[in-house]
């Protein structure tokens, strides 16, 4: 691996123009490939196998042409303080406004309040229901236009008009300046970590190309393949984080290589054989964790995993081949990591990670030689990160007690995790979804925004019509009903729909437990009548979709943990140090799940970042999180315990090999860590709440896995280990494969070609 990828950065070097050059028609052929590709809306939502699935299935097939499946608008209207909608005044203008919507393109129908009784008693409330042949992805442009001008019409007259339902789409804010600021934070980072404009830019520029490419590319795709904003959104969140982080690995690498007097080219060959190979293993395991998504069974999450796994390829091939073409094209002004030490009145031979004292004999391409002893690497000044292990060591019973028990705290309000979707109840105040939702509580109380379907499959009934009496007044008798609406049959008499209004909100514990009600009383009617009862709507399939992913959280876990862990002992060459590394993730990812259900869900220091409705957790967000977090860990994990197993190798004892990996990785790692979070956290100021939630929940994880489990519990373990932690069987070590990531294999071609042999005896004597 080293050895090939060492090969790949000198060619890269070399042929600096035709790698920039293909790098640059691809983000233009992706560029236009968005630019060209038709306008795709949110993607559609299945969710095969579920009860709410089949329903809405046989609903399409039993009702034709009554578009199921297509998109649909409520219009909410409130007459001024003092009047009701009842008043002649209000009454002419609501017909008017009824009639101009079922005169617009695409609508099947659209429900007069006046003669559905859609006016709340005291008159003050009333809506309209407007149904579209065509689901809100291909609803037109024109249509929606249609139906926002007829409302400001109807504002116009004096009414209060609100519009819900997925036929307009909400257009938050996307916060694009809590991403700039973001982005500008990491790019502070990169300056003081590497020590000049040009060094901090690279990584800077290689990653929005890669994200360029991959959000460009899902742009493309996006009508084709049904792929929602989200998709993209979350593509550009993690391929902007692991971009910058995998340049910088690399960058920070060279100017250490250079700094051991290496020639530029042979620098970057190094830098790409050792750290490179480290991003190629951390990015794999970011691919497994967010590509395992597809196995949870729901398309949209297999999507949005599959989009976000390849920006992470794109960006580690830019790294590695990208990032050594630019340092050709930089020449000296990256500058050894020496001179950046004087920059910044620190001693040259204070290294910054990922890099090597100038000292440190030049023949090792992980930057330690085997002649290199603890005694040697301790005559430089300790850094800070050489100087925090050293505490950790000397004291980590103490160290892991603390961060264990620490985390574990935080993690507690997990217990009381409550999963469920976010709806136009959880949208910013600012929207007109909003406004409408909270009207329609208003007049019509919580649950009537999540009404239930019930659908009653009567084909294999001899009384279809009893059946569904039967059905309707078993649930008229359940607690949390408000309304139950009359049968409605399809032509042929063999299903009927039953509409029912739950007293709740949607998305309270009280309105599931009335789905799974309704579906345990559908169970005595089968038995007495043969037909089958369905429990759907938007409320209910929102309700399955959570139990899915509740259900697959745990085969997901140990699908992408195993396969990462199978990893990890190729790369560490170990089974105690991969078993510690998902062991602190676990311990990670349940504290970052704790912090953001006392956030959003209990509504903790929730005006700090702009939380405006508390409520559940979005479903997904568990094994969302368990997917994208374990990636970016094991990030930390294989840059930073890489070095220790480096020095350990090369003869340390156990415990100055934890010392000498936080001397040379720490510095780096916490850098990465803070440039991740910069990016996450950009996202938390975003009007949509799915998307502010999963930064705010990844941004929190990246500080916990990296500050507290990488720089703490880890050398904790490692050194109560000691050298059973590098233990493998005899039997497993023969049939694993030699990856190379800490570059051995590169040791001796360099040293004949780079090295002086005398000097680098007399490095050795000294």
């Amino acid at each position: 691996m080293a050895t090939f990828l060492y090969k790949l950065g000198r060619f890269s070097f070399r042929r600096r123009h035709f790698v920039a050059l293909l790098w640059i028609a691809l983000l233009t052929l992706a560029g236009v490939g968005a630019a060209s590709a038709p306008t795709a809306g949110s993607s559609s939502f299945s969710i095969p196998g579920v009860e709410a699935q089949k329903a809405f299935d046989l609903l399409e097939q039993r009702f034709p042409g009554s578009s199921a499946d297509g998109a649909t608008a409520r219009v909410v209207f409130k007459a001024p303080d003092g009047q009701k909608m009842t008043d002649a005044a209000q009454k002419a203008t609501v017909e008017k406004t009824v009639k101009e919507l079922g005169d617009g393109s695409q609508v099947v129908s659209v429900t007069d309040p006046y003669t559905t009784n859609a006016v709340s008693k005291d008159g003050t409330v009333a809506y309209a229901s407007v149904k579209y042949e065509v689901s809100s992805v291909e609803l037109k442009d024109s249509s929606k236009e249609a139906l926002e001008t007829t409302a400001d019409k109807a504002r116009d007259a004096g009414l209060t008009v609100e519009m819900g339902g997925d036929a307009l789409q909400a257009e938050p804010d996307q916060a694009a300046t809590g991403e700039i600021i973001g982005l500008a934070l990491a790019a502070v980072v990169l300056v003081v970590t590497l020590g000049s404009l040009v060094a901090a830019g690279l990584p800077l520029l290689t990653a929005i190309i890669g994200v360029g490419i991959g959000v460009s590319t899902i742009t493309a795709l996006a009508s084709a393949l049904d792929l929602g904003d989200t998709t993209s959104t979350l593509a550009l969140m993690i391929g902007l984080a692991v971009g910058i982080d995998y340049a910088l690995f690399i960058v920070s690498r060279y100017r250490a290589e250079l700094a051991e007097g290496r020639s530029r080219e042979e620098a970057v060959g190094r830098a790409t054989g050792t750290a490179g190979s480290a991003v190629v293993f951390a990015g794999l395991t970011v691919v497994i964790a967010l590509a395992g998504l597809s196995v949870v069974g729901v398309p949209m999450l297999t999507k949005m995993g599959l989009a976000a796994a390849g920006t992470v390829v794109v960006a580690v091939l830019i790294a590695l081949t990208m990032i050594p073409a630019l340092l050709g094209y930089a020449g000296r002004k990256v500058k050894p990591a020496g001179e950046k030490g004087k920059r910044f009145g620190r001693r040259t031979a204070e290294e910054p990670a990922g890099g090597t004292t100038a000292g440190t004999t030049a023949g090792t391409a992980g930057g330690t030689t085997a002649g290199t002893t603890a005694g040697t690497a301790g005559a430089a000044k300790p850094n800070m990160g050489a100087r925090w292990a050293s505490f950790v060591v000397r004291r980590p019973v103490a160290v892991l007690l603390l961060g264990v028990v620490g985390l574990g705290a935080i993690a507690l309000p997990a217990t009381r995790l409550e999963l469920g979707l976010p709806d136009d109840g959880s949208q910013s105040t600012s929207t007109t979804q909003r406004r409408a939702y909270d009207l329609l509580s208003e007049g019509f109380g919580p649950g009537f925004n999540g009404p239930l379907m019930v659908v009653v499959d009567a084909k294999g009934s001899a009384d279809p019509q009893a059946a569904a009496t039967a059905v309707g007044d078993e649930v008229k008798g359940l607690k949390d009903v408000v309304t139950v609406t009359p049968a409605t049959f399809n032509k042929a008499g063999d299903t009927a729909m039953i509409t029912v209004i739950p007293d709740s909100k949607p998305s309270s514990t009280d309105t599931e437990d009335l789905v799974h009600a309704i579906r345990e009383a559908g169970t005595g009617v089968t038995a007495d009548t043969d037909a089958k009862v369905l429990v759907t709507g938007t409320t209910a399939m929102n309700i399955d979709f959570s139990q899915k992913l509740t259900d697959a959280l745990i085969p997901y876990l140990a699908l992408v943990v195993g396969l990462a862990f199978l990893l990890l002992i190729v790369v560490f060459r170990s089974i105690l140090v991969p078993l510690k590394a998902a062991l602190g993730f676990l311990l990670s990812v349940l504290a970052a799940l704790g912090a953001v259900v006392a956030v959003f869900q209990w509504g903790w220091l929730a005006s700090l970042i702009g939380v405006e409705e508390t409520g559940p957790i979005m479903s997904m967000m568990p094994i969302f999180m368990v997917g994208v977090v374990f990636g970016l860990a094991m990030d930390y994990e294989v840059f930073l315990v890489t070095r220790m197993r480096e020095a350990y190798v090369h003869g340390e004892s156990p415990s100055q090999a934890v010392v000498t990996g936080f001397r040379y990785s720490a510095r780096v790692v916490a850098a990465a860590a803070v440039i991740m979070m910069a990016v996450f956290a950009g996202f938390i100021g975003s009007g949509e709440s799915m998307i502010k939630m999963i930064g705010f929940g990844l941004a929190i994880a990246v500080f916990f896995d990296a500050f507290v489990v990488r720089m703490a519990i880890v050398p904790a373990v490692l050194a109560l280990l000691g050298k059973k932690a590098w233990w493998l069987p005899k039997w497993l070590d023969r049939i694993l494969p030699n990856v190379d990531v800490e570059g051995e294999g590169l040791r001796t071609p360099a040293d004949v070609r780079d090295v002086d042999p005398d000097e680098d005896r007399e490095l050795v004597r000294a």
